[in-house]
């Protein structure tokens, strides 16, 4: 009995190779549809789909392999006789190759279709046939990665297609059906957290370590939803690594919730903050971030992005050496003079201009990113052993604007205000920000209480304004006790912003009316982890 193999793909990537192969090695063909009619126009002998199953494509292509006498001719198993004996019973031959590759639903459920149009792209016959070869990969080869055919025609040429190799082929297949049915599955559900979490993720890159250089690492992106890790374009540098991603990913997730000025989107939760106070509403500066370990070291806006960057700096000149800067807005060749000042990791903004790229390129390892995407993601995932926690992500700047003191904040620092809850939300928590001017003068977290990094923000603070009295403080969560209060009218300052919620908020309300301190609650936690 000839070896026979069924060839049906849509994107055409060294089919031609492939099948001429198989066909001077004596092989029949079995193909469908444009696969077909492709392999006829080369010269390649093909028996069409239908004379195998006696029965015609149907359904407008939607029925084609979906038939006995491909699946038995799969999943026969040719060392069990009473097997082969059905298939000789039913006038069946076996399928000992399998060439399949699915309809484009990764890229098409990422397109502005319909409904009905983006379920024409869900292939059942293609995954049905590569699930059937694969289970049965000690008979069958399975191929749906171009990437594969060269090796497989070796092997074939040397009769030497070990069983090792035609596991992995099937591995392979289950690997790719499953982050299929995983989109289709995120397309069609409503649901915000099913009883079954289906992640459709594929290989973007190898990483040369981890967190450490002995931990090996992958990023992994999604085949169904562009994020900004899918389409950031890096210009100039080497290889990102394992922490350049994560620091970047909290950059421009930082820079970001004061708007991205290359598509118009607004700051984050700005709808809530016009709803309580419109004065306060519409921050369009520019905003520049520098972030390190995976926190902002500084955080400012500006008229100019070099005006944002020149507060970014000054807030922490120190810890700012090998981070990373991301900006919001264009970088211009002022600003990149000043960032090739000093060593940098990254970094990252919409775009460049043409001397501030060639200024910047100066630096041989400086990655240089650009990114024209808003963070998009309504849910994060955290790793934890055996399993995975799913949330919202923070996207509620503050439930509500509640003046809890005798005095009221000055109009003047309204602005700093609503500046410093955003900022501090991406600060680890316990978290506390000193904000003048639209901009980080002190910034204290990660600590396992709240007094600490307060009393750190205010002395950073204090440093950086050399007699100058910052006049707002914003954390992150509520006060516990009165202490941050004492602490903050020692500095000077006249605002404080914060949730609220605690049991003893009563006794910071108190301390701040008794040091003429205006407080505002706003109902909204920002914890970081």
């Amino acid at each position: 009995m000839k070896k026979r193999a069924l060839i049906s793909v849509f994107y055409k990537d060294g089919i031609l190779e492939l099948a001429s192969f198989l066909n001077e090695a004596g092989w029949e063909i079995i193909s469908t549809g444009g696969t077909s009619r492709f392999l006829q126009d080369n010269k390649i002998p093909v028996i069409d789909v239908s004379s195998v199953t006696g029965f015609p494509e149907c359904l407008d292509g939607r029925v084609k392999t979906l038939h006995p006498a491909i699946h038995a001719g799969l999943l026969a198993r040719r060392d069990v006789q009473t097997h082969m004996d059905t298939l000789g019973e039913q006038n069946l031959n076996t399928i000992d190759l399998v060439c399949v590759n699915l309809y484009p639903f990764f890229e098409k459920v990422q397109e502005t279709l319909s409904i009905e149009e983006t379920i024409e792209f869900i292939d059942i016959g293609g995954p049905g046939m590569l699930r059937s070869a694969s289970k049965n990969y000690k008979d069958v080869i399975v191929l749906t990665d171009p990437a594969d055919y060269q090796k497989t025609i070796e092997s074939i040429k040397a009769g030497d297609v070990s069983l090792d190799f035609k596991k992995s082929l099937a591995a392979k297949v289950f690997r790719l059906t499953s982050a299929y049915d995983a989109a289709i599955a995120r397309f069609l559900s409503g649901e915000e957290y099913p009883e079954y979490l289906p992640l459709s993720l594929k290989k973007g890159q190898s990483l040369r370590y981890g967190e450490n250089g002995h931990q090996s690492a992958s990023l992994y992106l999604n085949t169904d939803r562009p994020g900004v890790m899918g389409c950031m374009e890096q210009l100039h540098g080497k290889e990102m690594g394992f922490n350049n991603i994560r620091d970047l990913d909290i950059a421009w997730k930082s820079v970001c919730a004061f708007g991205l000025k290359a598509d118009g989107t607004e700051p984050a939760g700005e709808a809530d903050v016009r709803r309580f106070i419109p004065a306060g509403a519409g921050e369009s500066k520019i905003c520049c971030v520098a972030v390190k370990h995976n926190t902002p070291c500084g955080i400012a806006l500006g008229n100019s992005l070099t005006e944002a960057y020149d507060k970014v700096f000054t807030c922490d000149p120190v810890s700012i050496f090998g981070g990373i800067i991301a900006c919001n807005s264009k970088v211009d060749a002022k600003t990149a003079e000043k960032l090739g000042e000093l060593f940098l990791e990254i970094v990252a903004a919409p775009d460049f201009d043409e001397d501030a790229l060639n200024i910047l390129k100066n630096k041989k390892n400086l990655r240089i990113i650009k990114i024209n995407k808003a963070p998009q993601d309504v849910h994060e995932l955290i790793a934890v052993d055996g399993g995975l926690l799913m949330q919202q992500s923070d996207r509620v700047l503050l439930e509500k604007w509640e003046v809890v003191t005798k005095v009221s904040p000055q109009e003047s620092d309204i602005a700093d205000m609503i500046f410093g809850m955003r900022a501090v939300t991406f600060v680890k928590s316990n978290a506390i920000m000193i904000v003048n001017g639209c901009a980080a003068t002190g910034i204290g977290g990660g600590q396992v209480n709240r007094i600490w990094p307060a009393v750190q923000s205010m002395q950073r603070s204090a440093d950086v304004l050399k007699g100058e009295k910052a006049r707002v403080l914003a954390s992150d969560a509520f006060f516990p006790f009165a202490d941050i209060v004492e602490e903050a009218a020692k500095a000077g300052i006249k605002a404080i912003i914060q949730p609220g919620g605690s049991k003893n908020d009563q006794l910071s309300i108190e301390a701040c009316d008794k040091h003429g301190i205006a407080m505002v609650f706003t109902g909204t936690r920002h914890f970081k982890h």
